[in-house]
Formats: C-alpha cells, structure tokens, sequence
C-alpha cells in the first residue's frame, strides 16, 4: 500500500500501533530533559521571568506540548517556590495515556488549553508532527510516497497548492534530485498554540535549519532503543525530520505573535544562566565535596549548551505580551 509520508508517520505514530501510544521517548533518544535536571532549572527560571513580566498573576499557566512521560513539568514543579507553585495551572498535553505515579497538580490533556496566561514549552515536540516530502524531478515536483511495511519509496502526484506555495517561499529545489519535507502542518500546529495564548510565551526548541541552508535531501530519519534506523513507517521506531522554525515562526506571527526571537539553544540557556564553567580550583580545598558537585553539574550544563549537540538545537520564542518582547533575555 501506496501512502503519502505525512499518512505514513501518524500512522507509525499516533495510529493504532502508533510507537509514541506504546512507547515513552526516554528509552530512545535523549532529549534536553532527560539528560539532567539542569534543562527544568533553566525553564523555571524562564517561567519565573514570564511570571514576573506579566505582574504575577493569580494564575499561572505553564504548558509542556509532547510531554512524553512528564518529568519536566514534574522536575519544574519539584523546583517551584511555594508562592511559585501555588500559582501554577500545569497542563502536559500528550496523546499517550498519562504515566504511573504523575503529580496530581499536573493535568494531563491531548491538547493545549485555550486562553494560556504563562509559558509554553514545546521541546522536540514540532519535529514529530507528521509531514510530507516533495522530490524535484524533470516533469516537476512530486510527493514522495512510501509502503509502510518495507520503507521502499516512489514517486506520485503534484504537491497541492498550499503545499507548492510553502515550497516556493521556504524550501525551493531548484535542481532534479533534490528534496524537502514541507512543514506546512507544523507551521499550523505552532500557530494553534500561538493562537491559544491570551498573555505569554511560547517557546519551541528542536533540531533546525534556515531557508538559505536547507540540506538538499532533507533530514527523515528515525530512531530505535538509542540508535539510528532505516525510515520505515510501521511503528516500530520514531520517525522525525528536522523543523523549519523560521518558517514556524512567520505562521506564529500571523497567529498573533507580536514579537520574535530566533536563536540556539546554547545562546538561550546562557541567558538563562546555564554557562558550563567549572568551579575554581581553589574550592577543591576548602570543600573536595562541594567541588565535586559543581563539577558534575558543570559537566550537565555543558552537553545542554555544546554546540555540535543539544546546544545546536533552534530555540523560537514568540511572546503575544509587550512585556516579554525579545525574551528569553
């Protein structure tokens, strides 16, 4: 059976024998969460910033989009100051069914609240949105379609005008061969969350490129117990594709963002404090323990902000508050 990429990956997905209805991403690939607590540090700050923009309102809404198996709102909660915490209206929004043992104070939901007052975090959320992959050939563009079962590929109709125009603006391929994945749907899931926040900030991190260097063959692949593996759509691994964020970031615009920031996550969590310095070794001395710690913690904070690893992820921040204008600071 003959089906476009974006019907093979909700399938493999999200259908029936959807990998992420059976499976919690933990077990494999590792994410900003759950390589160490650190990335939740950096989040609460960022909530506490959000909070004190706004004028620390009664309540305060922090929403993880994809939250797998809830440990950042659960580490977020954890680090939250009481007067913090008794503020927050937390809401993880997962397809899967929510797991054992989850804190009562989380709301676990298959979709974002509406009238969102606070943060949004979508991390590796916008890279599993399932799209579709265009070929150039001779006669023209065309969908790449796929057997679910094999993996095996062929060429099949036009893309359809919306999905043309998305090519042209974001993603042309101007030589035969060459191909790309049109995030289309992902510019619409991140203008849905955009949509739904009355005051706020909404921040997706994910693998990313720009429009003036999308890799010529794109970036489908997929991943099983830690490993890369063969694309094959049959919901026995994670397929995902890299996010055009710029292209995120003008439909957030369109959905009533006011302003934008585009940058990485090494520059983002610096801002946020997460620096990867090591403790000066005078303090070795006075507290062998002491610096000990702030060595395993620097060693946490430097793969969150490596470059050539999770530091390299795009951040987008878009905010629909003057306040919070140009954040994260």
């Amino acid at each position: 059976m003959w089906v476009t990429w974006r019907e093979a990956m909700e399938g493999a997905l999200y259908g029936a024998r959807g990998f992420y209805l059976r499976e919690r991403p933990r077990g494999h690939f590792r994410t900003s969460v759950s390589a160490s607590e650190v990335f939740a540090g950096a989040v609460l700050r960022l909530l506490g910033g959000v909070d004190a923009a706004l004028g620390r309102p009664a309540v305060l809404d922090l929403v993880d989009m994809g939250s797998g198996d809830g440990t950042l709102v659960t580490q977020v909660l954890r680090g939250a100051e009481p007067g913090l915490a008794g503020r927050l209206r937390v809401t993880a929004v997962d397809l899967a069914a929510p797991p054992p043992g989850l804190d009562a104070a989380v709301r676990w939901s298959a979709e974002a609240p509406e009238g969102i007052t606070g943060l949004v975090i979508a991390n590796e959320w916008l890279d599993n949105v399932p799209l579709d992959v265009a070929e150039q050939t001779a006669d023209g563009l065309r969908l790449v379609l796929v057997d679910p079962e094999t993996g095996a590929e062929r060429l099949g109709d036009r893309p359809g005008g919306p999905d043309l125009a998305w090519l042209e603006r974001w993603w042309p391929l101007p030589a035969t061969g060459l191909r790309a994945e049109i995030g289309r749907p992902r510019d619409e899931a991140w203008a849905s969350v955009v949509g739904r926040l009355a005051e706020g900030l909404a921040v997706a991190a994910d693998y990313a490129h720009p429009v003036d260097n999308r890799p010529p063959y794109g970036t489908l692949t997929a991943y099983r117990d830690g490993s890369c593996v063969p694309a094959i759509p049959d919901g026995s691994c994670d397929i995902t594709a890299h996010v055009a964020l710029d292209a995120c970031a003008a439909a957030g615009e369109r959905a009533g963002a006011i302003s934008t920031t585009l940058t990485t996550q090494r520059d983002a969590l610096r801002a946020l404090g997460v620096t990867g310095d090591r403790p000066s070794l005078t303090v070795a001395s006075a507290d062998p323990g002491g610096y000990l710690r702030a060595l395993a913690r620097a060693s946490r904070e430097a793969e969150l902000i490596a470059p050539g690893g999770l530091g390299g992820f795009g951040w987008l921040a878009q905010a629909t508050s003057p306040a919070l204008s140009g954040w994260p600071p």
